[in-house]
């Protein structure tokens, strides 16, 4: 690109399972933010409501032509396509590129949501004048974005940072993606909530699992501190196999605050051993990572 960082501008869209986020990014601002709810009657319905948000940014911002999406979920090797969003109504084999240039009639850079948290929060937010980083969201599921000299790392096949899919506990609970022991299975938000409901004999969610935890409920104290060991036993792997500046960790699950981040930073320290210090951070763009990373995606495309 030719444009100086003051002067680069471009629309980011963040596609989730309940919400579509857009916005502005302008020299590092995020502006004309809004958030509608994701359609639920299929992804033509979906690729119709984000392409109508768009042409209403361009019609207040003409100036604007660069245009990246964010989407849960793995992609395409040519990111053209998104092969599976389990948590978007009807998103799978989804042709977005293709779909979203015919509505608009531009490019579309397509970016999976969790490396466009990682390059915001490497160029905007808590990893901010580094080199390298490692964006892991805690929510739900376990995603993960590595960012080496600003740019996303994606491997020869476009899985870099499938974090929650490495296996940390062979023979354990099978992951949606049908792994067992998946970091995920044992450690999300997802599983924080399944174990506890288990061992206290009702549903108890992710939130009231922490909250029993810091009273003191043996059981909730025993799941949440298994959990949170695994996150850091795999952040002390990636130390050594990686060796980043710093570890950005946000999503539902982080926000629960100090519990969460003593726990993984303790898990971490004792694993890397004598090999390096982990350093770990809060993530600082909260839910505008998503736009944010999504509009850099877009910035970083080669025009």
């Amino acid at each position: 690109m030719t444009e100086t960082a003051a002067q680069q501008v471009s629309i980011g869209v963040d596609v989730g399972g309940t919400k579509i986020a857009t916005g502005i990014l302008r020299g590092g601002e995020l502006q004309d933010r809004q958030v509608q709810p994701t359609p639920e009657t299929g992804w033509e319905a979906v690729l119709d409501a984000v392409a109508a948000r768009v042409r209403e940014l361009q019609a207040r911002h003409p100036e604007v032509r660069r245009v990246g999406v964010g989407v849960p979920g793995p992609l395409d090797l040519a990111r053209t396509r998104v092969k599976f969003a389990p948590n978007i109504y009807g998103f799978t084999d989804v042709p977005l590129v293709d779909g979203l240039q015919a509505r608009l009639g531009q490019r579309v850079v397509l970016e999976n949501d969790a490396k466009a948290a990682a390059l915001a929060e490497a160029h905007l937010g808590a990893a901010r004048g580094t080199e390298s980083s490692v964006y892991v969201t805690v929510s739900t599921g376990i995603g993960a974005g590595i960012v080496l000299n600003g740019r996303i790392w994606r491997g020869r096949h476009g899985i870099a940072g499938e974090l929650g899919h490495v296996t940390v506990m062979p023979g354990g609970p099978v992951s949606g993606a049908g792994l067992d022991g998946a970091l995920e299975a044992v450690a999300s938000g997802t599983a924080i909530a399944r174990d506890a409901s288990y061992a206290l004999n009702r549903d108890v969610s992710t939130a009231e699992a922490f909250a029993l935890a810091a009273q003191g409920q043996p059981a909730a104290r025993r799941i949440v501190q298994q959990a949170l060991k695994h996150i850091g036993v795999a952040l002390a792997d990636l130390q050594k196999l990686l060796d980043p500046e710093v570890f950005v960790i946000g999503g539902g699950v982080a926000s629960v605050g100090e519990m969460f981040f003593q726990g993984v930073r303790a898990a971490a320290e004792e694993y890397a051993g004598p090999f390096a210090p982990v350093t770990i951070r809060p993530a600082l763009l909260g839910t505008n990572a998503g736009v944010i990373g999504a509009a850099l995606a877009a910035q970083q495309a080669e025009a």
